[in-house]
This record gives C-alpha cells, structure tokens and sequence, in this order.
C-alpha cells in the first residue's frame, strides 16, 4: 500500500450509477486506496436495498435514486441522517449538495448528460465513463470544461489508455488513434450466423463482464463506433484520424500512433479498476493490490482488421462523427431502442445495426448542435426508431 499522500489529494469522489458494473469497480478502487479517495455521494437507478448497502458501508451522507418506486426499499434500510434525492432531478441535485472534486459519470444511456454538466458548472472535474454523454454533447462538454477549467478524465479502458499514452501531446503530433477491440462473441461468426443470433449468444462477452446494454454493444461493434466519436471530441482529433483494430486477448487498450512512426501503448489485464483509478488519482500513480501483468505467460499478442461490412456500426459511427451536429445523438437513442427491442425479442440481432442505418437517413440534419438541438433530435431519433421497429 501506497504512503498516505497529502490531505490535499485525497480525492472526494460522487459515484453517479453506483450499483452497476463500473459503479461497483469505483467502489472496490475506493476500498483499495482509501488514502486517496472517499465517496461522498452516490446514486442508481433502482436498486434502493443494494444502494443503501453501499451508504452504510462508506459512511455516505448524500444518496439519490431515480426511479422512485423503488425508494421505499432504499429509505428503508438507511440510518437517520441520510438525504435522499428522488428523480431524475436528483441526480443534479445531489451534485449540487455535496462538495466534490470529481463527479464518475457512469449512468447507462443519456441520463449522465444533464448530470455532467452540472458537475462541470460546480467545479468539479469529471471521470466519464458513460460514452453517451460525450457522443451526444461532445462538443457542449468539452467546451464547457474549458470554461470553467475542469478535467474531463476518461474511464473507457480504451480512452483512459489513450490518455495515458498521450500525456498531453499536442494534437498535431499524433497521427492515429487505435481504439483496440476484442471483435465480441461472433467475431469469426459468418454474416448468416451472426443475423440468427439470440440474447443468450449476444451476451457471451470472451473477454469483459459488463451490463446488458454494453455487452450487446460490444457484440455489434457499436460499443467501438460509440467510442470512436467520444475519442473525436475528448482528444480533439478528427474522424479520420480515429481508427479501430480488433485485438482479442484485450491486453493492449488502445495505442497511439504519434507523426514519426512511434507508436506507444497501454497495457494491463482486463479490469476496469485499472483506468478507474488512474482517473482519480491523475496525474500521481499510486500502489494498489491489482494484479500485474505476467508476460511470459501472455506467450502472444494477435491483432486483426475489423470486419466493417459484417459489422456496419463503426462506418455509421465515422459518417456520424464526420458529419457531426445533431447526427451523432441518432445514431445513439436509435442504437438504443433497437438495443432495447432485441432484448424484449421484438427484433433480429441484424436489425440493430438496420434500424440505426434507416434513422439516420431519415434524419433531416441542420447542423445544430446545441443543447436542445440535441435533445429534440435524441426525442425524433427514438420516435423514428420505435416506427421502424413497430
């Protein structure tokens, strides 16, 4: 364990999503090197019992829960002194109650929008871990954080290796960007195999365990277009200049390919732990109990191209991107409800990647991309959605 740093760096931390997959890492990172970080608020959606547990065990004084059906498991197992922030509203609200350092956004979909940028206009720097806000409202973000003079930390292993690996490089200097990917379950599936494949196959993810929504992600590839765009607007490299290369053993998490040739990577084993606590301890490293890499018995490396016409998400993420203004937000909410319908079976693994395609042509796009540009098209994109769907 690490020498107790300067009182100064211990970082106090908001989980927003505290009960999912990387909620939990941000936890086991927190039990880990508690010299250097304490939570002092957390948040979910519904899961009111397991967040109460999370309250009691860290001593958090400030919670919220978005759906309030579920408050009377979560009040009913807090002690007295305990606030309580319902709603949707009350993710901004517990915010704006607590003094933080930095907000973890790691709210599945498009919730932490709204969240993330509160944070922002409170002062505190922002660890995001939820693609979504960045591929919605990258260049609101952004901007926003330039203003106020926060740190938009990324927590994507992938974006969290290639912040590592630049350590503040100017943007000229860089050449690519490689967003590695595991290539999911059907990676040497043929076209006709992967248009038949069930719930059950989609969720067999080789490599990470995460929730639903992003494993299913993960095996469309449209886990990999999400990220291309979020690592346009966090590192300001334009779309060209982003690409993906499918790397099954998840060892290297993404490589930086600089204008001489030199080409610097991030590795380690697959652990969100990892990148969470690079993000709250940046820019120090600090000792923790994870496991190192041994890379003898790695024994190899492999690398492939991806397989861009048996997986269309990454092209539709580059015209997305390229295009910008509201066109990334389609590209989104439809993936999302899509997403949404494979899971209750009301479409075909195929449809997926169909129905975000037929959205975004049907998307008249004005170029606008502010705050409420994006909303209105992120409402119309899941409406058209829903139609194509039926």
């Amino acid at each position: 364990m690490s020498a107790r740093p300067p009182s100064e760096t211990r970082k106090r931390v908001i989980i927003l999503g505290s009960t999912g997959s990387i909620g939990t890492s941000a936890l086991k990172v927190a039990r880990d090197i508690p010299e250097w970080m304490e939570v002092v608020g957390l948040a979910a959606a519904r899961s009111g019992a397991a967040l109460a547990a999370q309250a009691v065990e860290f001593g958090v004084k400030h919670v919220a829960l978005t759906e309030r059906a579920a408050l009377p498991s979560l009040c009913g197992a807090l002690p007295d002194g305990v606030q309580v922030f319902p709603g949707e509203e009350g993710l901004v609200e517990l915010i704006g109650a607590v003094e933080a350092d930095l907000v973890l956004i790691a709210i599945v979909g498009t919730a932490g929008l709204r969240p993330a940028l509160a944070a922002i206009e409170a002062g505190c720097d922002l660890a995001i871990a939820s693609k979504e806000v960045l591929v919605m409202a990258g260049e609101i973000v952004m901007e926003a954080a330039r203003r106020k003079g926060v740190a938009v930390l990324p927590v994507d292993s992938e974006h969290n290796a290639i912040f590592q690996c630049l350590e503040g490089r100017a943007v000229e200097e860089v050449s690519r960007l490689i967003l590695t990917a595991s290539g999911g379950p059907f990676r040497t599936w043929s076209r006709e195999q992967i248009a038949g494949a069930s719930l059950a196959q989609a969720l067999k993810h080789p490599t990470w365990e995460m929730g639903r929504k992003i494993t299913i992600d993960s095996a469309t590839l449209f886990n990999k277009g999400l990220e291309m765009i979020e690592a346009r607007w966090l590192f300001g490299v334009p779309m060209e200049r982003v690409d993906v290369i499918v790397h099954p053993q998840s060892i290297i998490h993404s490589m930086v390919e600089f204008i001489d040739g030199s080409v610097l990577a991030q590795l380690s084993h697959s652990d969100m732990c990892f990148p969470i606590q690079y993000a709250v301890t940046w820019p120090q490293r600090v000792r923790n109990s994870l496991r190192p890499l041994d890379f003898a018995a790695l024994r190899q490396l492999d690398f492939e191209e991806a397989r861009r016409v048996d997986f269309p998400a990454i092209d539709l993420a580059v015209e997305a991107g390229t295009r910008g203004g509201s066109l990334p937000a389609i590209y989104n909410a439809a993936n999302e409800e899509a997403v949404a319908a494979f899971v209750e079976g009301r479409l075909g693994f195929s449809g997926i990647w169909d129905v975000v395609a037929r959205t975004m042509e049907a998307h008249a796009d004005d170029g606008g991309a502010s705050l409420e540009a994006i909303l209105a098209a992120d409402g119309w994109a899941r409406e058209a959605a829903g139609r194509l769907i039926g």
